[in-house]
């Protein structure tokens, strides 16, 4: 145990706050973009848009195959799923980015933390760039092995204003993803380099341990060395030894003061009251004149 540990303390924090800052307007950009784009503002238009230009096939090629008895599946990049899911990991990631700066502010987002968290959103977003830049092979004349034509070409070639304006939103939404791809990607690098411990922190971890066992032996009334039979004999032992007086059944130490055996041993002197000496605050006055209230009524 005191050889391995899991370090608390980040050694870049200040770089930590830089990339927070810095994800929250990509955060905010990218859940915008694809809340415009969902559910299908645009996609099949700039599917149109690439198969009049040659880029790719078009949505007419779906009819084609079907006609002919031969289901295809709607290319990745131009499916809805491309679309939900992009949108799905925007709302996910909204909600950790919020999450994980209270944490952060908290002193309780560990490295460890932020590791298992960004391997998750890297992965997510990973998949992302990918349905994003899928290839499109269905139309063999028009097949597009890399990235969509709106994010290789330039937007000025749209045959119109508002399929520019959709070409530009579909660009800036694919980088995003893939900015925000590269920051988490830069989270979980500087979430391993916190996690190696240093020499101090191992010093220091190794130091603790060996306080904690020191204190623990201190107060232990069992040796360690014991096996378990000779710790249950040692505490039965223990059970049997005689209570001391004046600890249980309200049985009186015989040094206990203001009694007998403390004033027989010149401990104190005797109090008014007890074994023969007279109390003038408590003597009856009744004694031997009559009725005595004290032991019952006239």
């Amino acid at each position: 145990m005191a050889r391995f540990f899991i370090p608390r303390r980040w050694k870049l924090s200040k770089l930590l706050w830089i990339m927070l800052a810095l994800e929250f307007p990509l955060t905010v950009a990218n859940l915008t973009l694809f809340g415009i784009a969902s559910p299908n503002t645009y996609r099949t238009k700039l599917w149109q848009e690439g198969g009049n230009h040659g880029f790719n096939s078009d949505p007419s090629t779906l009819l084609y195959a079907y006609a002919n008895y031969r289901p295809v599946k709607t290319p990745v990049v131009w499916s809805n799923n491309e679309t939900q899911f992009n949108l799905v990991i925007g709302v996910l990631s909204t909600f950790i980015y919020l999450t994980k700066v209270t944490m952060f502010i908290t002193h309780v987002f560990y490295p460890i933390v932020s590791l298992l968290v960004h391997l998750i959103l890297t992965s997510l977003f990973a998949y992302g760039v990918y349905v994003q830049s899928a290839p499109d092979t269905i139309d063999p004349k028009r097949q597009n092995h890399g990235l969509p034509w709106y994010v290789t070409k330039n937007c000025n070639l749209s045959s119109s204003n508002s399929i520019k304006g959709y070409c530009q939103q579909a660009k800036a939404a694919w980088a995003v993803t893939l900015v925000m791809l590269m920051l988490f990607a830069v989270h979980v690098l500087v979430s391993v380099w916190s996690l190696i411990p240093t020499k101090d922190e191992r010093i220091t971890h190794q130091t603790k341990v060996a306080e904690k066992k020191a204190e623990k032996e201190k107060f232990s009334p069992i040796d360690d060395g014991m096996t378990a039979e000779q710790q249950w004999q040692h505490m039965w032992e223990l059970q049997q030894l005689p209570r001391t007086p004046g600890t249980a059944g309200g049985m009186r130490s015989p040094m206990t003061p203001r009694t007998k055996a403390f004033t027989d041993l010149g401990g104190a002197p005797p109090t008014p009251g007890y074994y023969g000496v007279p109390s003038p605050i408590y003597e009856n006055p009744y004694e031997g004149k009559g009725k005595d209230p004290f032991r019952g009524g006239y």
